[in-house]
């Protein structure tokens, strides 16, 4: 994304009058702005609001941007650079059909699920997936709250471990509570800018906190009466961390609903799929109901998980509907 005529190497030579800095919060009407010197607030010039119909905002967290000085020790954002890549999901509510854009440039998505209070949504996984690779951001799983494991969810949490772990995906067992795992963790974030996602209650926060001490990020506890957690993260954050690299704190997410792909192309995203893709019948097969299809002989010869197919039917279902009801 360039929004502005600006030329590309704004950010390297920005005129005298504009100062660059990497937007490290954002409200949606303010941003937090962070330069080499200070934090400015600032807002987003009107025409890139005019300019975004498929978001639900025009700059998000991680983005490159310049900012023009008010008086008020407050700016302008008058220039964003093109993004390397972006996380978005389909806005819910009355903007369904618009992107809401969590966070941009950025090396790593991880996906946070609790072992127990909520329990892991496995569809949830699968989608953040499917769109992390649909950008080219690579992905892994924190299965957090360790402390909880109990004999009754040894089988179900190992099941769920060995389903993304065969097919590359890292995934770290941790606790925010022990520290059990956060050492992997931290080594995983060292030297990269990454975003925490999952759903409110499985401890996004509470990692962080454990990760860099004394940012106090504020946290709650799941309700007992839903099993769900209480939405706690306002808006999207990014956190320096001293062992280096950068993380992004998001707010918790109960649906996550993929956007800009078509049927024939999703098979593409789930790379367990990607060497039987070439020998279906058809070049465009959506791996439902054509003859001759490679991946459901994949499935049943069990070269492909039951439980992943089943997943991508539930996406690709969803994408024929128009994503109606996203993430269930």
């Amino acid at each position: 994304m360039n929004a502005s005529p600006d030329t590309d190497d704004a950010q390297d030579n920005p005129p005298a009058d504009l100062v660059a800095g990497t937007v490290i919060r954002s409200t949606g009407s303010w941003c937090d702005v962070r330069t080499d010197e200070e934090t400015i607030p600032a807002r987003v010039r009107g025409r890139f609001q005019l300019g975004e119909q498929g978001a639900t905002s025009p700059v998000a967290v991680g983005d490159r941007v310049l900012v023009k000085r008010n008086a008020d020790a407050t700016g302008v954002i008058t220039h964003i650079d093109e993004r390397k890549n972006q996380l978005g999901r389909r806005a819910a509510g009355r903007r369904v059909g618009r992107e809401h854009i969590l966070v941009a440039n950025i090396d790593c998505v991880w996906i946070v699920q609790s072992i127990r209070l909520p329990r892991p949504n496995a569809g949830f996984v699968d989608r953040v997936l499917v769109t992390a690779e649909a950008n080219e951001i690579p992905a892994g799983i924190v299965l957090n709250k360790s402390d909880l494991i109990q004999e009754e969810h040894a089988e179900i949490i190992a099941e769920l471990r060995n389903n993304y772990a065969r097919i590359g995906y890292p995934v770290l067992t941790v606790s925010a509570k022990t520290g059990e795992g956060m050492d992997a963790l931290r080594e995983h974030l060292a030297g990269k800018t990454s975003v925490l996602t999952g759903p409110s209650g499985v401890g996004k926060s509470s990692l962080i906190n454990v990760l860099e001490p004394g940012l106090d990020i504020r946290t709650s506890h799941v309700s007992t009466k839903t099993r769900r957690g209480r939405h706690t993260t306002a808006y999207a954050a990014l956190f320096s961390l001293r062992s280096g690299g950068y993380i992004v704190d998001t707010p918790g997410i109960r649906e996550f609903g993929v956007l800009y792909i078509d049927p024939w192309e999703l098979s593409h995203y789930f790379i367990e799929f990607k060497p039987y893709i070439k020998d279906c019948r058809f070049p465009t097969c959506t791996h439902d109901h054509e003859p001759e299809c490679a991946i459901k002989e994949g499935v049943a010869e069990g070269g492909i998980s039951e439980r992943r197919y089943q997943s991508y039917l539930n996406i690709l279902d969803a994408i024929h509907l128009g994503d109606k009801d996203v993430g269930r």
